[in-house]
């Protein structure tokens, strides 16, 4: 069996709670990737153009620092990424924890928490993070909390 590993960011705590389900049922080990400066309600404020995290959304080329914690990615074959959905791609610091590792050759499957709206442009903007040789693949975007069922049904199909 292949060793995977579930590696999350989640401002809100939907994220989490999503990815500690996944690890779970994989019976994989969970990394939070947490940013170093927490991010307030204020700073997640969409409505709001000056809201850190509306500021952020607009740079695609800013990284937001991460708490950098020792993770060996050697040891997985497949890392699943999961984050909430900001402005029809992931936040920031997603593409600041693919270019603080190096996944050369592994799997990554994302996986998301969205009010409503998909994808979007994810994957291409997650791309120039990663090495060409990374398999970097679109996963599932949940708009709903998925029932057990639901989630190893798409968890199977991986």
């Amino acid at each position: 069996m292949k060793k995977s590993l579930v590696a999350y960011f989640s401002a809100s705590g939907v994220s989490a709670k999503l990815a500690h389900r996944i690890a779970d049922i994989q019976q994989a080990d969970i990394f939070e990737i947490k940013p170093k400066k927490v991010y307030t309600s204020e700073d997640l404020n969409w409505n709001d153009a000056n809201s850190r995290s509306s500021i952020e959304m607009k740079d695609h080329a800013y990284r937001p620092e991460m708490i950098r914690n020792e993770l060996d990615v050697s040891t997985y074959d497949l890392i699943y990424v999961g984050f909430p959905i900001w402005w029809y791609i992931a936040p920031t610091i997603i593409n600041t924890f693919l270019e603080s590792y190096d996944f050369t050759n592994k799997k990554i499957v994302l996986f998301a928490t969205s009010g409503g709206s998909g994808f979007g442009k994810t994957v291409e903007h997650l791309q120039g993070s990663v090495s060409k040789h990374t398999i970097l693949q679109e996963g599932k975007v949940f708009t709903h909390t998925p029932t057990d069922d639901e989630l190893t049904s798409w968890l199977n199909q991986i």
